[in-house]
Formats: structure tokens, C-alpha cells, sequence
């Protein structure tokens, strides 16, 4: 790697920030599909005039606005996805606004050990909340179809979905066998968002919802199939070997557990995302990390489990399988 590209690789936030700020100002929306002067988005959200046309001007020299005759116009892609008037917004991009806010305390984050969170996701505000759950939904909605599909379903009656935030995992469920019972299970803040997710997805009355907390409460039991899609990356190892302990207890004989998350190489380096996705977890939790083939193999088994097997993704993503003995 030379000078110029370690310079340019240190400078890429700034684009990013660009982005975020124009986003965060919901710049896209105000502009909408006619356009508008600097004049006028700074007037509507009372912004300095000065410090928006600066803003207004390099987003167009990003490629996100077009500027013709001092007038801004959102690109076809930008309204698509930037705008609250579009039905394709990327609402869930506002929790890369919050993830700039944590990752900034990063050099601190590695010198004390502390989180740059001081408070656990079922205390946060639904105003930190919604935009994760929306981005958690915007991935899964993609995933789930590819990585659900190599899921044997033939003897699979019922899915208890841990932490399904969304239930994007469980809709996919309940489309690749209808007559599947899924059941997400989450906290008490986030499963009134679960079913306004459900609802507008098209799935009411197809997806049952369970309100607990995992670390102090036990499953519900009873089930054919449980799933953890990126739960085990919030927890500690210690929580994590008391999840996949209660995991056990809630299947039926000879149930499947399924895990899906950053599976690290033993010297946590490979893959690259989850070495990345490892620092996300130092910056916002207390306890999370991405843990290696072993820990969680070491895991299942200790539990009980057996016929442990794992595909990695393309993605960087691994999903763990392993059966109830």
C-alpha cells in the first residue's frame, strides 16, 4: 500500500459523513421530486445558507444531487432510497448516524476497555431503536431467502426466532413452508416494532410474537427449530453458553438449532468483516465480540448438541447447524 492510497483509505470517512449529514438533515425529502434552491431547503430546515449550499454542492459532486440553474435535484436513485416520500426508503440508514457516534469513541473504547454505550438495547429510546431494527430488516430481507435455503425444512413444524427483531427470518420461514409456526422472541420494547413489521410485510396472524429477555428468563419450549440470527455477537462466551443451554431445552427431540453470525478463524483475523464487525461490538456493547469455529462449536457441544456443521457465506457470514442428541 503507498502514501496516497493510506491518505485516501484515512480520508474515506469524509464522504461518508457527507452522506450521513445530508441524510440526517433529511435533505432528500425536502427536496423531493421538483427540486428546490438552497434558499429554500435552508429556510424549510432551518439550516445557515452558507454552510447548506456547501453541503447541497458536494453531495452533487458525490453523485447524489443534481444542480442546474442553482437548483438541486434529488437523482432517481437518491429519491428511490434517501427520500421518506419513497416507499424504497433506507430508513435504516439512520443508524449509521448512530454507529458514527460510537465508533468515534473508539482510540478511548481500546484504552479503557468501556463501551462507548452506557446503557443495554432494551433501555435505549425507540429513536435509536427503530432505525436499528429498520436496518437489521433492510439486511435480512436480502439474506434471508439465500441463507434459509440451505436449511433442510421437511421435519421443521415450528421456529422459535430468538431475538427476530423484525421477523424478516421468520416471514421466510413461514414462505418456504406456510404451514411453519414461527415465533419471534425479543424484548418487551422491541416486539411492538416487531408487529408493525409483520403487519406491513403482509404476515399478521402468520407469526406469533413471545416477549422475554434471555439472560434472566427462560424459552418457550416445544419447538422444531431455533433460530439465532446475529444474537451470539451481542453476548458475552459465558451468556452465550447459557443461551445455547436454554436453546437445547426449548427444542423437541431431535430438533435443530441454527447459528448465524461472524464465525471467526482461531487467531480472529479472517474474515475481514467480522474482524470489522468485532470492533462494532468493543465500541457499543459491553460484553459482545465475534467468536472463533471453536468457542462455538465448543459451545453446542457442551450443551448437547451433535452433528455440528458450518457453511460460510460469501458474505463473510457463517451458519452454524447442529441437532438436538
Amino acid at each position: 500500500m503507498n502514501p496516497n492510497t493510506m491518505r485516501e483509505f484515512a480520508a474515506s470517512f469524509q464522504k461518508s459523513r457527507i452522506l450521513l449529514s445530508g441524510f440526517e438533515h433529511d435533505i432528500f425529502t425536502n427536496i423531493g421530486e421538483s427540486g428546490a434552491t438552497n434558499v429554500q431547503i435552508a429556510k424549510q430546515l432551518n439550516l445557515d445558507e452558507h454552510a447548506c449550499e456547501r453541503l447541497l454542492n458536494a453531495l452533487v459532486s458525490l453523485g447524489f444531487l443534481v444542480k442546474q440553474n442553482q437548483q438541486f435535484f434529488n437523482t432517481e436513485d437518491s429519491f428511490t432510497f434517501l427520500s421518506k416520500k419513497s416507499p424504497d426508503y433506507l430508513g435504516g440508514l439512520m443508524h449509521s448516524n448512530h454507529l458514527w457516534n460510537t465508533w468515534s469513541n473508539l482510540t478511548q473504547v481500546v484504552k479503557t476497555g468501556k463501551s462507548a454505550h452506557s446503557t443495554e438495547i432494551n433501555e435505549r429510546g425507540e429513536e435509536w431503536l427503530f432505525p436499528f431494527i429498520n436496518a437489521m430488516h433492510d439486511r435480512a430481507k436480502k439474506q434471508a431467502p439465500p441463507q434459509l435455503a440451505n436449511i433442510d425444512l421437511s421435519k421443521i413444524n415450528s421456529v422459535l426466532d430468538i431475538g427476530g427483531g423484525s421477523g424478516a427470518y421468520s416471514m421466510e420461514f413461514v414462505t418456504l413452508k406456510p404451514e411453519i409456526e414461527a415465533t419471534v422472541f425479543d424484548l418487551p420494547n422491541v416486539i411492538p416494532i416487531t408487529k408493525k413489521f409483520i403487519g406491513k410485510e403482509g404476515f399478521s396472524g402468520r407469526i406469533k410474537t413471545h416477549t422475554g429477555d434471555y439472560t434472566t428468563e427462560n424459552l418457550p419450549k416445544g419447538f422444531d427449530l431455533v433460530f439465532l440470527s446475529a444474537i451470539i455477537h451481542s453476548n458475552s462466551l459465558e451468556t452465550n453458553r447459557e443461551l445455547i443451554i436454554k436453546c437445547y431445552q426449548a427444542l423437541n427431540s431431535n430438533g435443530n438449532i441454527v447459528i448465524q453470525d461472524w464465525i471467526m478463524n482461531n487467531d480472529r483475523t479472517q474474515p475481514t468483516s467480522g474482524a470489522i464487525f468485532a470492533i462494532n461490538m468493543l465500541v457499543g456493547t459491553e460484553e459482545g465480540d465475534c467468536f472463533t469455529d471453536q468457542e462455538v462449536t465448543e459451545i453446542l457441544n457442551n450443551a448437547g448438541f451433535k452433528n455440528i456443521s458450518i457453511l460460510k457465506f460469501e458474505s463473510g457470514l457463517s451458519q452454524v447447524i447442529a441437532q438436538k442428541a
